[in-house]
């Protein structure tokens, strides 16, 4: 145990140091004409998030010298590729109308600009750490015909800079709508690009300076859906947990005061319900190696998770840290690999399984397995694409590294303690020599009809701040109010809990002895209701299209769903074993 927590304390700590290194080693602090950092990050089309292409991909002005920033490793994952920019914003120095570049532009490139138009591509860069965005062009649609339209290159850009004393506080970026250039016919065409720059002092702290990017999520109208949300789960979690408590309470204690009265009556009667399959009950379900490795597996994510809402609720994750929970992500589950291999071995000797090394293989493959497939298929369309979205060789050389020098080590001596653990199942009643027949049961007590009755409700208590989730994702909205999301997860286990312990008490009291497997299942099927979600938001809620972005959604969507359930597979089957051993300790059996 004092293994366990010292590996808490060590991924905390380092977790947090690698999620907060600063993308920019100076202090932010500049005198007047000093030069203040501009990196062009990357262009794509608007409604695909995940479909981006360098910014040079696109043939805009080159520098004088082209310079490509070392990023992080979270950053690579994040897709960001950051090179100087054309522009030169010197501290304070305002700017009229000053050329960047005179060029020809091809019939290669105008084609390039006018798809790039057509597709709604923006633009990303950093100013001092701050983001910027703006659009490349627009397509003016007087003609009804798709063939009349017209499709315009701005060649006008104007920066609106903030600053504080010695400190950049705020950028903005817009277009000159008047100056254009036509790229709809596929010709030769000169081109002179300008931009514009002027400085305004504010009074807002540097410390503040990145509160705007977080308003968008505070404002009051998307506060009120979200309490709506809580309130919604609230009282959905209390009238669920309340009706559950008062019939499981007022049936178990009938149940105790039948089975108390007909021990003291009918020494001879024949047991039935719950009480009647009492030496079934803890007979260890099939595969037990598989289902070792699902709970190992499933509690390393429950504790990634719990880091990650740790680490947000201190303020790592503020807008535009990037790649800060991409780092986290690989950090955190390279160290709580541990977690998995102790858990899953010790549950599996618990169950008198013998070969354990396979059990712990079989858990670090679990997961890691299926995602490790979905990025290599992913990241060949990304290589394909040409998408900033494809890791470069070093960076899958790193993870690599990650995986063989830290995850796998920890699985193993995780794996170690947990058999050397010794530790025992805790079955309150004998198991028979020779199971029971289980009888006939009608189509609803099957295991998909369970699953969708458990699935629903707790799903149904998280949908609403889905959206939000889904859109800061897979879109450009700004997710930051961790602290009603880490509520909502909350809601989400306590009613995961809660219908799974229902559904095993019926499952008993129909005489169904293999519970252990069904809880899981029950416990894990809102990880099935999500990506059910998924096929709605991508059709009804989004503009996404194209292979890419839509094989990137549903191929990462899959792997993030299937760690929802095992995650909530083992808060489900935790919670039912709880209450399992609860009522057959409370009752006398031979």
């Amino acid at each position: 145990m004092a293994k366990m927590k010292l590996l808490f304390i060590i991924a905390f700590a380092i977790s947090s140091l690698i999620s907060t290194v600063r993308s920019d080693s100076s202090d932010h602090r500049y005198k007047e004409a000093d030069p203040v950092p501009l990196f062009a990050n990357k262009v794509g089309p608007f409604h695909n998030p995940s479909e981006t292409y360098r910014y040079f991909d696109l043939p805009f002005c080159l520098p004088d010298h082209l310079k490509e920033k070392k990023e992080a490793l979270g950053e690579v994952l994040n897709g960001d590729r950051l090179v100087s920019a054309p522009y030169q914003l010197e501290f304070q120095r305002d700017k009229d109308s000053l050329s960047v570049c005179k060029k020809t532009l091809t019939k290669e490139d105008v084609g390039k600009f006018r798809a790039a138009v057509r597709k709604d591509y923006y633009f990303q860069m950093y100013y001092d750490d701050l983001p910027i965005w703006g659009f490349i062009g627009k397509v003016d649609k007087e003609g009804k015909d798709p063939s009349d339209y017209r499709y315009y290159l701005y060649k006008h850009i104007h920066f609106d800079i903030f600053y504080n004393k010695d400190r950049v506080i705020e950028i903005n970026v817009r277009t000159d709508q008047n100056a254009l250039v036509d790229v709809t016919e596929d010709n030769e065409v000169d081109v002179e690009f300008y931009y514009t720059v002027k400085w305004k002092e504010t009074n807002t702290p540097f410390e503040k300076r990145m509160d705007k990017y977080a308003q968008s999520s505070s404002l009051p109208h998307h506060l009120e859906i979200h309490w709506f949300s809580i309130i919604n789960s609230c009282v959905t979690v209390l009238l669920l947990t309340g009706f559950l408590a008062t019939i499981l309470m007022r049936v178990l204690k009938n149940d105790f005061v039948k089975y108390a009265h007909d021990e003291e009556t009918a020494e001879d009667q024949e047991e039935t319900g719950w009480k009647y399959i009492h030496g079934d009950v803890f007979r260890f379900p099939k595969f037990k190696s598989v289902f070792a490795a699902a709970l190992g597996s499933g509690t390393q994510l429950f504790t990634l998770t719990v880091f990650i809402f740790i680490l947000a609720l201190v303020g790592v994750f503020y807008p535009y840290n990037r790649g800060a929970l991409f780092t986290a992500l690989v950090v955190i589950y390279a160290l709580t690999s541990g977690i998995a291999g102790y858990t899953a071995t010790s549950f599996y000797c618990q169950l008198e399984g013998t070969n354990w090394v396979r059990n712990l293989l079989l858990t670090g493959c679990l997961f890691c397995g299926p995602l490790f497939l979905t990025f290599c298929f992913l990241n060949t369309v990304a290589i394909v694409y040409n998408a900033t979205a494809a890791l470069p060789f070093g960076t899958i050389v790193v993870i690599v590294l990650i995986w063989t020098l830290v995850t796998s080590p920890l699985l193993v001596l995780g794996g170690i303690a947990g058999k050397n653990s010794k530790a025992e199942f805790q079955a309150p009643v004998r198991t028979t020599k020779y199971p029971r027949e289980i009888p006939p049961l009608p189509w609803y007590r099957g295991s998909i009809p369970q699953m969708a009755m458990a699935g629903f409700l707790p799903f149904s208590a998280i949908y609403i701040e889905l959206y939000y989730i889904f859109a800061s994702v897979w879109g450009h909205r700004i997710y930051t109010i961790y602290s009603i999301l880490f509520i909502v997860f909350i809601i989400l286990l306590i009613v995961t809990a809660f219908i799974t312990v229902a559904l095993t008490y019926f499952q008993l009291a129909a005489e169904d002895h293999e519970w252990w497997w069904r809880s899981f299942l029950c416990g894990g099927s809102t990880g099935l209701f999500i990506y059910a979600y998924c096929l709605y938001y991508y059709y009804a809620r989004s503009d996404m299209s194209g292979f890419m972005q839509t094989s990137f959604f549903f191929g990462y969507m899959a792997c993030i769903c299937y760690g929802f359930f095992l995650m909530l597979g083992t808060v489900g089957f935790r919670a039912a074993l709880f209450f399992v051993r609860h009522i057959y300790r409370s009752i006398k059996c031979e």
